[in-house]
């Protein structure tokens, strides 16, 4: 008999259908039930064949917990280790790299830090900050958001650079990024299972999250050409990551899919959210693949963390639109164009880290 062990937060409906979708399938041979987790010791033998993970990015033991259980043997969805080292801004770095339309992003220096970080510890930071040219070069409106976040938590629409200001008093200890808007025509959200399973869903990111309205079911939302990219590039984002699960955004303008938000390896499924039809169609892709992947054979454990990050035989590779083989490792063009000229700050250990240039 083989265990499926789903690990979740405050979801309902979408893990019940996944247990009971796995239960009903395996007939006895396959035993899906929700993981019961206290201490947990660093040589125990692993309970569980694979793991469904859906919270473990907010709760550091269950990520801890999950890594040693990869590391004896059980199957994660999605790999911890590769989770745990991922953000959002390489994410868009990488999909640039792939031939994927992105929107103009610059990468921000923390507003605040930890307690012992001081301005010496500091240095290689420049100050003051070129807010003016960050402006200049992303464009307005733009969006302040965490560079590892999701949820639409902390994110911002700035229409100034007082606005821009004002918004990134308040980040904290966040690292942030400023990214360009895409005043869209369509916009839609995208699940991908298995890397190869594609969901197009109308979304209105205008609506207020998880309130049910967001979602829309309307197959011909898309032109099938308009489609067939998006798919496309839904494919070549999720198999360059590595993710089993995951969602992409794209803010669609003049036909050209922008991937705005392509790191949600925890997508939300609930019923009352995503409407049935997704609901089920997301349950079963992911059933689907729970069998798949108990299927197949597995190498024994290598104790290196590359061997963590891409645990599976077979290397994959992601075919971008531009229609070339790219690996998740990106070879640096031999001729890069100039970076983003972007003057960071000294410290926060002042009131301000970032002072505003007085008026004249």
């Amino acid at each position: 008999m083989k265990r499926v062990g789903v690990l979740v937060g405050r979801e309902k409906t979408f893990p019940e259908a996944i247990i009971n979708g796995i239960n009903e399938r395996g007939k006895g041979e396959v035993v899906a039930e929700y993981l019961k987790l206290g201490g947990i010791q660093y040589d125990a033998p692993p309970k569980y064949d694979l793991v469904i993970d859906r919270i473990s990015h907010e709760v550091p033991f269950y990520r801890a917990t999950l890594k040693r259980m990869a590391l004896e043997g059980s199957v994660i969805i999605n790999n911890p280790f590769w989770w745990s080292a991922d953000d959002k801004f390489f994410n868009y770095s990488l999909g640039k790299k792939l031939g994927v339309a992105i929107p103009k992003t610059v990468l921000l220096p923390q507003k605040d830090y930890i307690e012992g970080i001081v301005s010496e510890s500091l240095r290689n930071l420049e100050f003051p900050l070129d807010w003016q040219g960050i402006i200049d070069y992303v464009g307005l409106p733009a969006f302040l958001k965490p560079f590892d976040g999701g949820g639409w938590k902390n994110v911002s629409k700035i229409n100034s650079l007082e606005e821009l200001w004002a918004e990134y008093d308040k980040t904290s200890t966040l690292c942030m990024t400023l990214q360009e808007s895409i005043d869209f025509d369509q916009f839609v959200r995208c699940y991908c299972v298995g890397q190869e399973e594609v969901m197009i869903m109308a979304y209105d990111p205008r609506k207020p999250y998880l309130s049910g309205e967001q979602y829309v079911h309307n197959p011909n939302y898309l032109a099938p050409a308009l489609a067939d990219r998006v798919r496309n590039d839904v494919r070549t984002l999720c198999t360059a990551l590595g993710y089993d699960i995951n969602t992409v955004e794209f803010a669609i303008k003049d036909n050209v899919p922008y991937a705005i938000d392509f790191m949600n390896p925890a997508p939300d499924a609930e019923l009352a959210s995503v409407g049935e039809y997704y609901h089920q169609w997301i349950t079963q892709a992911v059933v689907n693949l729970v069998f798949k992947r108990l299927g197949e054979a597995r190498q024994q454990s290598r104790y290196r963390w590359d061997a963590l990050l891409n645990p599976e035989p077979v290397k994959a590779y992601a075919v971008g639109s531009v229609g070339e083989q790219l690996a998740r490792t990106i070879t640096p063009d031999p001729t890069p164009s100039a970076p983003v000229a972007t003057k960071k700050s000294e410290s926060t250990a002042t009131k301000r880290a970032y002072p505003r240039k007085k008026k004249s």
